[in-house]
Order: structure tokens, then sequence, then C-alpha cells
């Protein structure tokens, strides 16, 4: 399946447009391909060198852990590809943790009622970060530092820095454990991937999200209301960071405003290393799902081979750079090929 969507440009022929879409989708398809012969250089370096990496034990970690980074990570590739940025996902998702924690336990929400209102408040916060960009002309990234800063601090406050405990609950189980042997947020991550996989590529939302990106001005001659997708997208990445921080509270027994720490830095990479333009108007949700598999699969190598701590985001960065660099090498000469 392939979720690779191009824009052509304004004003050029119908022909000049199916080769642009042409061009840019084979490009795409080099940069999922190379991607997935990295994962697989990955899983064939690491399970010689790294002890216990291809257990099944670590290998449901390894799932654990991609779905903490794409569960947001679908929603913000829309982001992205619309030629907007989400900086809030990390301290987003710490604060929903701490509200969900709070809910069940101090504010006598109960479980169902903690769950409903942090997803509820996902989504009003993304949606007012999305109506300054629509309304107010903001830039994204602006809005989205001042919403950082604003629910970092809050969870931070609120729980003076330290673990608001969940109380027992069957549901909370369930959601931090597993069915049929594969962890729920897995499960949750892979079934949301279908779902913006499909809204994507063969939905109106999903197309003008593209074309927005590909040119927002001619996307407002075209009558599409620029207003309502913007808050549309920020909604959704704020209700998906809620999902990311109730899943997170359950797997860790509690809600912590410290938590998620530099996740929106992983997400992004995740996106653009699956081959999203960060100018907007292409990109793919099967290329994030393989940058979110990349991202994950370094992480968990680092650590199992046991490099400092203060070294892996030293080793991460330098790996994820030169990632992006090769992806865009490849993604040139294919072009370059295509056109000749």
């Amino acid at each position: 399946m392939t979720t690779t969507r191009t824009v052509p440009p304004p004003g050029g022929t119908r022909g000049a447009g199916v080769a642009a879409r042409l061009l840019n989708g084979r490009s795409h398809q080099l940069n999922e391909i190379g991607l997935l012969v990295a994962i697989i250089a990955l899983y064939v370096a690491l399970g010689a060198s790294a002890a216990g990496f291809l257990s099944v034990h670590n290998q449901l970690g390894i799932l654990r852990d991609a779905a903490t980074v794409g569960i947001a990570a679908w929603g913000v590739t829309l982001v992205i590809i619309a030629g907007e940025i989400d900086i809030s996902i990390g301290p987003a998702t710490a604060f929903s943790s701490v509200l969900v924690a709070k809910g069940a336990t101090e504010w006598g929400l109960g479980v169902g009622g903690a769950i409903v209102v942090t997803l509820l408040l996902g989504v009003v916060w993304g949606a007012i970060a999305g109506w300054l960009r629509a309304m107010f002309d903001v830039p994204s990234f602006i809005t989205t530092l001042g919403l950082w800063s604003i629910l970092g601090g809050l969870g931070l406050y609120l729980t003076d820095a330290l673990p608001v405990t969940l109380p027992d609950s069957g549901v909370f189980d369930v959601l931090g454990g597993d069915v049929a042997g594969i962890p729920t947020s897995a499960i949750v991550m892979l079934v949301l991937f279908a779902v913006f996989a499909y809204v994507a590529r063969f939905t109106a939302y999903g197309r003008s999200v593209y074309t927005i990106g590909g040119n927002a001005g001619a996307a407002r001659l075209a009558g599409i209301n620029l207003t309502r997708i913007r808050v549309l997208l920020f909604a959704t990445t704020g209700l998906l960071s809620a999902v990311t921080g109730i899943l997170l509270a359950a797997r860790l027994g509690s809600g912590s405003g410290g938590a998620a720490s530099g996740l929106e830095f992983d997400v992004i990479a995740a996106v653009v290393i699956g081959g999203t333009a960060l100018s907007g108007g292409r990109g793919g949700m099967l290329g994030t799902l393989l940058g979110v598999v990349f991202i994950t699969v370094i992480g968990n190598g680092l650590v199992l081979l046991g490099v400092d701590s203060f070294l892996q985001n030293v080793v991460r960065g330098v790996i994820i750079v030169g990632a992006v660099l090769i992806n865009v090498v490849v993604a040139r000469r294919g072009r370059a090929g295509a056109a000749a």
C-alpha cells in the first residue's frame, strides 16, 4: 500500500502535472525502499552485536516504543504536508498523562470520565492553536511553541514535578498491557495508521491537505476553506497527543509532567525521514511508518549496546541527519533518472 500524494504545479499543463506526480511518486517510493533496506540492515547488525535484540520480549518492547512515537506521527505527517509544524507533542502528551491520572484520582471523574475529558481537552488546545494560525496568520511554529511552554508548565505545576499514581482499574490494565500478546498501544497505532492512510489518500479532506501544502493561495482560490482545514489539523494532533498520553500513563502506572521529554523531535524526525517534505505538498503515511520503525530501532539498539546515555542523542542525531541526506540524494537521482 502506498499513501503518497503530490500536487501539480499551478498554472502548468495537464501533461506537466502528470509528469510531476510521476516523478515525485517515484522519488517517494525510492525513499521508502531505502528506508526498508536501512531497517533490515539495522536488524542484521543489531541482531549480531546486541544481546537479546531479536528476542520476543525486546521486539514487543520496540512495538510499545514505536506506538509512543507513531500515534502522534500520523497527525504530524498531515500537518507537515500542509506546510505547517507542530512542536507541542511532548508536553501535550505529558500533560495528558497528568490529566487522566488527576481526573481518575483527585478530581473524582472516574476512569471513563478522566479519559473522555482528557481526549476532549486535547482536541480543544489543538483547535485553539489551529485557530490562531488560521485567523491571525501566526506561524504554526510560534503557536505550538507557546502551547509547548503552557502545557509543559501546567503539567509540572499540577504535580509539583512528581508522578501521580493511577488507581487500580481493569481499563488501565488493558490500555497499558496487551491483547493476545500484542501491546495494546501498538494495536491502537496500527489501527490509526490504517485510518490516516485512508484519509490521506481517498478523502476530500486528505486531498485538500496536500493542495494547501503545495500552494495555499491556489487552494484558497479553488474554494478550499483554509481555516477549517488548519483547525482540524491541529485539533487532530492535540487528540493524538492525548491518546498517547493516556496510553503512556497506563503503561507506566502514573501520569507525569516530565514524561515524553523530547518526543516532539522523534516524531518530526520520523516524519521527515519518511520522506515528507518540510516545505509541504509531499509525503505519505507508509514512509512515516518506516521512519517510526527506523527511529525506534536505533533507540532500542543504542540502549542494548550500552552506549552512554549522554552520547545516545549524539549518535541518534548523526544517524538521523545521515539518513535524511541519503534520502535526499536518492530522491534527486530518482527524479533525474526519470526525467532522462
